[in-house]
């Protein structure tokens, strides 16, 4: 196969990411024809999502198609950024020391705690009053 497509899915807190990368020149396409500095405005988040491709000195190497639902701005920027970290390990395997490294093949777990019964937040409680 010439234009080898490969497909990754990566997630961050209520963001899901479906990244399909091929050899190119390297475009972007997000959710259908938008750029990357179009769709994250904040320029934090896109050095963040182009980490991979920097450590692994594959910047502008590939096309980067990517749908994202789900979440906000900083969950659907980790989730791309993870699913691209996988797709380049599909690539080649020699990436996967270089990118375990820098921590972007672990899934952030971390969420949004759950509100408790008889509180205003998760942990905040209402005042309290002794008399």
């Amino acid at each position: 196969m010439a234009t080898e497509q490969l497909h990754a899915v990566g997630r961050r807190k209520e963001a899901v990411c479906r990244v399909y990368i091929t050899p190119g020149t390297g475009k972007w396409e997000i959710n259908g024809g938008r750029t990357l500095g179009d769709y994250f405005p904040r320029p934090s988040l896109v050095t963040s999502i182009q980490q991979p491709f920097t450590v692994t000195d594959t910047i502008g190497g590939f096309d980067v198609k990517a749908n994202l639902t789900g979440g906000g701005q900083a969950g659907q920027a980790g989730a791309l950024r993870l699913a691209i970290a996988r797709c380049l390990v599909k690539v080649n395997e020699d990436h996967k020391k270089k990118l375990r490294e820098f921590g972007l093949l672990t899934r952030d777990a971390r969420s949004v705690e759950r509100k408790k019964p008889g509180q205003p937040g998760a942990r905040k409680k209402f005042q309290f009053s002794k008399r």
